[in-house]
């Protein structure tokens, strides 16, 4: 069975909101059997370009299940906190 993952890219702009927002999310992830990964602060760029500085992983068990969390009423009232807290690209892959 293929899995899907969410990969976010996040330069931190206020640390107490951002806590607040990470703090938050798990449970949003639980109806859709989303599971945290990894997450952790960037080391090195070893080759080309990037500009976050921190990165999470998240496993989810399909891209439906990627979507339905992603457009959930629980993640989408976090998203006024996740933008004043931090400037983050999400990105979905199927795997």
């Amino acid at each position: 069975m293929a899995n899907a993952y969410v990969i976010g890219h996040i330069t931190i702009k206020d640390p107490d909101k951002w806590s607040q927002y990470r703090d938050r999310v798990p449970a949003t992830l639980q109806p859709w059997r989303g599971e945290l990964v990894f997450r952790g602060k960037l080391v090195a760029v070893l080759g080309g370009e990037f500009a976050h500085n921190d990165t999470v992983v998240i496993r989810f068990p399909d891209m439906d299940a990627v979507k339905g969390w992603f457009d959930s009423a629980a993640y989408q009232s976090l998203i006024p906190l996740r933008l004043a807290a931090a400037d983050v690209d999400l990105l979905a892959y199927d795997g």
